[in-house]
């Protein structure tokens, strides 16, 4: 195949052997993933907390050093993108599907079914439920996309360097980057984001299918998941092919606009006042337990321990296994903007979006629960949105224009993925071909649909933790790379220049 290089092919076999054994034994292939997923969790949960933490610290150190004043690219270039487009398009590329999916049933988990210190349906569970759904959606989230769309949009765009994660890795691993090992790194940066891609796009078949089953009483099943599925890869291909300035820079700015539409309207009907105490009063305690949380593990109460696994790691794994997607997507739209700029609105930016999101459909599903007025609690996590929709006037358009929203960000995330996965399998071509792209749609949809099959939500969720593994590690030599580079290359550029103050005009 044209621009294909053995990245391809060998990480397309892997996936290929993986998606035939789902379908020969779907069964076998849950207790498989169960059973390493138990051992990540149980083993290295440790690890993986303190792992995204120093990533934050790392971003953190990026924005306040001198560091900051380095341009992803030549001192002279320009952003290609304004700023609302910008982070329009990282916004969608990296929350997408998840964002709907979790905002109302996440709070509402974590205040009615499953505490975060095991305590459900009290005022200090309602707080919880907010400050850790900002927790696992804020700051470090986006520290480990940050970390990783740096590191390659600056030796993308100031090195001359492919678009490849090996590439990155040249000032540790020398000539190495560009051999056995390098590739290796590759095809595991592919392999995990596939499968983080494939988990997501999961995650919004089955959510179009619950809303469609609430509203309208389809059925909720494989088969319904399997056509949802096909319809909206028909969507994305043709997205896809029509290039980046054209598909995703469209969908990404419509999606903005579909999400904002929508959370407007839920919090005019909602529980308005509710909802600006608890995102002032949340933010709050966000910021002053961001450290606790951050190392929070809870090794003597087993309860607490278990939920942090099904929550904090799964979410860390999630951010982990979609980094090299969402890192070179948001690298690729980059171009031009300084470290500093660069860490301040990839980090804030999406995360307060992120915050007010959450604060408009948790707050207004907690009240609902809180009033009796709505046991949302009770429904399948994919209905629990079109649950609470359904309670305000206009429910049901409201919850059409969520599907519709669903399904754009199904799109965007599909479509930025096999542009992503082009790029790593033809060598870091900036504009990879369409049958490449083509392929790699069909893999994207075929490992969605074998994870569905063999396990539901639940296989989705550990796929994710185990792909999630390996590529932390090669996070970690991204970091110490990127900051070994920039302190080489600040040295070279110099201190920093300013302009003399004026002299004071003598007085006449």
């Amino acid at each position: 195949m044209k621009q294909a290089t053995s990245v391809f092919y060998i990480s397309a076999s892997i996936l290929v052997v993986l998606v035939a054994i789902g379908v020969i034994a779907p069964a076998g292939l849950e207790q498989g993933t169960n059973y390493v997923q138990s051992i990540l969790t149980d083993t290295f949960g440790w690890y993986y907390l303190i792992a995204v933490t120093a990533f934050v610290g790392v971003c953190i150190y990026l924005l306040v050093s001198p560091l900051g004043r380095i341009k992803l690219g030549k001192q002279d270039d320009t952003p290609s993108y304004s700023r609302p487009t910008w982070l329009a398009m990282l916004f969608s590329a990296g929350v997408g599907i998840g964002l709907v999916f979790y905002g109302a049933y996440e709070p509402i988990n974590h205040y009615a079914v499953s505490s975060p210190t095991g305590e459900t349906g009290t005022e200090t569970s309602v707080r919880e439920a907010m400050q850790f759904t900002f927790f696992h959606w804020g700051v470090h989230a986006w520290a480990v996309y940050g970390l990783v769309a740096m590191s390659l949009a600056y030796f993308m765009f100031r090195r001359g360097e492919p678009a490849l994660i090996s590439s990155t890795l040249i000032p540790v691993l020398g000539r190495h980057a560009k051999g056995p090992i390098g590739k290796t790194i590759d095809i595991v940066a592919v392999l995990a984001t596939v499968i983080g891609v494939a988990t997501s796009l999961g995650f919004g078949a089955v959510q179009i299918n619950g809303g469609l089953s609430y509203l309208f009483g389809l059925p909720s099943n494989i088969l319904t998941q399997f056509i949802i599925i096909l319809v909206v890869t028909v969507m994305f291909m043709a997205s896809a092919l029509s290039g980046l300035d054209k598909g995703i820079r469209i969908l990404s700015n419509v999606n903005m606009i579909l999400a904002a539409a929508l959370c407007v309207l839920v919090f005019a009907f909602g529980a308005s006042l509710f909802t600006l105490n608890l995102f002032t009063d949340s933010l709050g305690r966000y910021l002053q337990n961001f450290i606790t949380m951050s190392f929070r593990i809870a090794p003597l109460n087993p309860e607490n321990r278990e939920w942090i696994n099904t929550w904090t790691i799964f979410y860390w794994a999630w951010w982990i296994s979609w980094s090299p997607f969402v890192g070179i997507f948001i690298a690729r739209v980059s171009k031009g903007r300084t470290i500093r700029e660069f860490v301040a609105y990839v980090l804030l930016a999406p995360s307060l979006i992120g915050f007010i999101w959450f604060s408009v459909f948790g707050g207004s599903a907690i009240s609902l629960e809180r009033s009796g007025k709505a046991m949302l609690s009770q429904l399948v996590p994919e209905e629990t949105l079109f649950g609470m929709l359904g309670t305000f006037p206009m429910g049901m358009a409201i919850s059409i224009l969520a599907i519709g929203l669903i399904a754009i960000f199904f799109v965007t995330s599909a479509d930025s993925g096999t542009f992503v996965l082009g790029m790593m399998t033809t060598g870091g071509a900036q504009n990879p071909n369409n049958v490449l792209k083509l392929v790699w749609g069909v893999m994207l949809t075929a490992m969605a649909l074998v994870l569905l099959y063999s396990g539901g939500l639940q296989a989705l969720q550990n796929m994710m933790i185990i792909s999630a593994f390996p590529f932390s590690f090669v996070i970690i030599a991204m970091a110490v790379s990127l900051i070994k580079v920039l302190n080489k290359d600040s040295h070279e550029m110099g201190p920093s220049k300013r302009k003399p103050p004026k002299k004071a005009e003598a007085k006449a």
